[in-house]
């Protein structure tokens, strides 16, 4: 099984094109080859291809940033000598200057297969940037971790954000090469596009559903551990925008989530009670956990795990991240009506509104947890016509 970079490099007919022609590369610490040297060192040991500039995404092109929300700062690579541009500092859209440095820009991101994850929102904006200025964009594509599952609500017009690249659910089930093909087309783009495919990927295929078994996994932001954190990703995301803590400070991040004065084993059993199917595909287990930073520091905390790392407790079309953490507010929200579970803060340059409503495109997940009256069925009323709708919709961008 090969990914883009790995083809990109192995064949000098994939790189026919750029002769003579100046490369920049966005790429972030998870972009590395199955050798795993970083893919800059990779693309910069090739003597007919001329790199002129880098990219970091959030987090920094090698990764320089552990917190959540954390600008990096642009610098020159001490090994190569060319600038490095942050989109994660003080712009978050590459610049004239930044799109002048170069003739082709090549992606290879690693992506967790989830709206919010920002690294598909850096690609939006790259590409619109390319199709202003008359640059190339080739991504070098890599698996979807969490596979071709499809959920969540779509993103409503109006809710667009750095957390929220376009009209699409939480869980998108598509690769960052798919997924500039669907920009262009939603977004009406001329650009010179192209997508170095992977080889083999297979995301039905067990144990990995998605992520190829045999591949080492590198965290392509510092809370991005496992992937089992990518597979609960959709759903623990939404912590970000709550007081529950969600397990940054602890060695499982995002897996899990918790808070001084929740009684797990009781938000467990009403889980259990108001939506079984909802916690399908996994096991959930009651632990405790004191956070060195972050929310609930130093704090002991009482909280739930999700598991799906055991194979014979792990389905991969059963499980729902998504719906399983909407599930966990309602029990509390209905155990206590006034819990305050919603987190005012200024999220990821956002000020007026919450950001549970920003990380769900809108505020209709939140209204159905807070309305005492609402049912699981309410919830999947609304949100299974976008998941059948989205399925459609990508339809003609698969490459795999």
């Amino acid at each position: 099984m090969k990914f883009g970079i790995e083809r990109f490099i192995e064949d000098p007919a994939l790189r026919a094109p750029l002769a003579g022609r100046r490369i920049a590369l966005l790429a972030h610490p998870a972009s590395v080859t199955r050798g795993l040297t970083h893919s800059l060192d990779a693309l910069a040991a090739l003597p007919d291809l001329k790199l002129t500039a880098a990219f970091g995404p959030q987090h920094g092109l090698r990764g320089d940033k552990q917190d959540n929300m954390v600008e990096s700062p642009d610098y020159l690579d001490p090994r190569l000598g060319i600038p490095v541009f942050s989109l994660y500092g003080e712009v978050r859209r590459p610049t004239d200057a930044m799109m002048a440095s170069f003739d082709v820009l090549l992606v290879d991101l690693q992506d967790l297969g989830c709206r919010i994850y920002t690294f598909i929102t850096t690609l939006r904006y790259v590409l619109e940037a390319a199709a202003q200025h008359g640059k190339a964009v080739w991504v070098l594509d890599r698996p979807n971790p969490a596979g071709r599952p499809v959920e969540g609500l779509t993103l409503r017009e109006g809710w667009e954000s750095f957390v929220g690249a376009g009209p699409m659910p939480m869980r998108h089930g598509m690769t960052m090469g798919e997924l500039g093909h669907w920009f262009i087309a939603t977004l009406g783009l001329t650009v010179d596009y192209r997508v170095i495919t992977m080889e083999g990927w297979a995301p039905d295929a067990a144990p990995g559903f998605g992520w190829p078994a045999e591949r080492t996994w590198v965290n392509p932001s510092p809370n991005a551990a496992n992937l089992w954190m990518a597979r609960a990703y959709a759903g623990t995301v939404m912590l970000e925008g709550t007081t529950l803590s969600e397990g940054r400070g602890t060695t499982r991040p995002l897996e899990l989530f918790g808070a001084p004065d929740l009684d797990a084993r009781r938000l467990i059993a009403d889980m259990r009670r108001i939506a079984p199917p909802w916690l399908r595909g996994c096991v959930l287990r009651e632990c405790f956990f004191e956070p060195t930073f972050h929310k609930h520091a130093g704090q002991l905390c009482a909280g739930v795990q999700i598991h799906v790392e055991d194979p014979t407790h792990y389905d991969h079309t059963a499980f729902q991240p998504w719906r399983l953490q909407a599930l966990a507010f309602k029990a509390l929200r209905l155990q206590a009506p006034d819990y305050p579970l919603w987190r005012d803060f200024a999220y990821e340059y956002e000020h007026d509104r919450l950001a549970i409503d920003l990380i769900n495109g809108g505020p209709a997940l939140r209204e159905w947890v807070d309305d005492p009256e609402s049912k699981p069925e309410d919830l999947e009323a609304i949100t299974k016509p976008d998941e059948a709708a989205w399925e459609k919709e990508r339809e003609p961008h698969l490459l795999y």
